[in-house]
């Protein structure tokens, strides 16, 4: 029993030891070579801010123009909803009081109580959905300046690869999968 504690013990404290391990290496790097963008850290946080601020602006800051359109089609369209159903509800709603006070001289005579309130609920839950919309797309409106700040930022070029790998293990003879991350100087 002892043994295999310090089996167990060496493999774990000599894993260690081997990737506590720093080797310093020295870099040369000549005229030639592509200086590489620097990269803002406060980029996404400031194109998020502006979005928040004025909606489509973040987009602005990241310079994706054709995304302001929809931005705004998206919002005007849920607020044009959120007004046409805010409305109608106002209007069943005071149809519905004026017959309570005893008037039947209003616009909806064709419809009995029952299906003015109806009306009221349909409208006030569709008025609802219009404003949680509106809010989604606003709050969408920010996701997206900060997520597209961030992959303006993303290294992409050919000295990165990713690559699968298969190997056979040699105890079990069984096959390990696995990536490898290529990245050359």
């Amino acid at each position: 029993m002892y043994r295999y504690i310090t089996i167990i013990l060496f493999l774990v404290f000599g894993n260690a030891l081997v990737f506590a391990q720093v080797k310093s290496e020295t870099i040369l790097v000549s005229k030639d070579t592509v200086k590489s963008k620097e990269i803002n850290p406060l980029a996404p946080a400031r194109a998020a801010f502006y979005s928040a601020v004025l909606p489509g602006l973040g987009q602005a800051y990241n310079k994706k123009y054709w995304k302001i359109p929809i931005v705004y089609g998206a919002m005007g369209t849920s607020l044009y909803y959120y007004t046409w159903n805010n409305r109608k509800y106002n209007q069943y709603r005071d149809a519905y009081k004026n017959r309570l006070a005893g008037y039947n001289n209003d616009k909806f005579q064709y419809l009995d109580d029952s299906r003015l309130i109806q009306a009221q609920r349909f409208h006030q839950r569709n008025r609802d959905i219009s404003l949680l919309l509106t809010v989604g797309f606003y709050i969408l409106n920010i996701v997206d300046a900060n997520v597209d700040a961030h992959l303006l930022q993303f290294n992409v070029n050919d000295n990165l690869s990713l690559h699968p790998k298969i190997d056979q293990n040699d105890i079990n003879y069984k096959t390990n999968l696995g990536l490898a991350l290529n990245y050359t100087f």
